[in-house]
């Protein structure tokens, strides 16, 4: 979750002596708060609305896109709204006749099921992926929030110079660095101490189990990245 929502603070903090006293945190970028800054961002769009209206939306993200130089293939992980809005907007493209619809399993027969949704399709010189994010629905999450549709993620790599190695590297537009040497690597470092288990490193009768994580999210080009807001919410 702190990849996804964490911001960075409005002021440093300096924690506590035996904290890191001393030490300032000033918090981190998480995937909304770069897109805030750096990405691109669209606010209430309404794919569902019909036909037309719901292309004209569409159309405006990928003249944007356009400018940009967006890549041709695109992920979209969008809430339960935004996705059926998309799925209401590519059926209304897609429906012929009084009633009558063209999209289904099994050839399409009048017998067999329908399948109502989409998971994939191309519009102008882009491809879009869609999925539903669970993050954005789940009530324990952002699902009573609201304000946040989905995410446009561009799916493929792009090349910048790593100032560590001293060339140029290939990686994906959205990924995960973790801090590692050769004799440490905080992926997921983990130790015990106390005096249960085994382990003795003091006089304390516990067992305690310490865990340690060192990363951040890398948004590269976040010009070519979307957040879709809903301003009412």
């Amino acid at each position: 979750m702190a990849m996804i929502e964490a911001e960075t603070a409005a002021a440093a903090l300096t924690p506590a002596a035996g904290l890191g006293g001393g030490t300032e945190i000033t918090g981190s970028d998480g995937l909304f708060a770069a897109l805030e800054n750096r990405g691109l961002v669209y606010t209430d769009a309404d794919f569902g609305t019909g036909g037309d209206l719901g292309l004209s939306d569409f159309d405006a993200i990928l003249g944007e896109l356009d400018k940009q130089g967006a890549i041709e293939e695109n992920m979209l992980f969008l809430d339960r709204s935004t996705s059926l809005g998309i799925d209401n907007m590519l059926a209304a493209q897609n429906s012929y006749g009084t009633g009558g619809t063209s999209y289904g399993v099994f050839e399409n027969s009048e017998d067999m099921a329908l399948n109502l949704g989409f998971s994939g399709f191309r519009r102008g010189s882009y491809d879009f992926y869609k999925t539903d994010w669970k993050y954005l629905n789940d009530a324990t999450t952002r699902g009573l929030v609201g304000d946040i549709e989905g995410v446009v993620v561009p799916a493929g790599t792009s090349t910048v110079y790593d100032q560590m190695l001293g060339k140029n590297i290939s990686r994906p537009f959205l990924h995960i660095r973790y801090r590692a040497s050769e004799a440490d690597d905080r992926k997921m470092k983990s130790w015990i101490t106390g005096s249960v288990g085994g382990n003795f490193t003091s006089d304390e009768d516990a067992m305690n189990v310490h865990f340690l994580s060192e990363r951040c999210l890398c948004v590269q080009a976040a010009n070519n990245f979307i957040l879709l807001k809903n301003t009412a919410a």
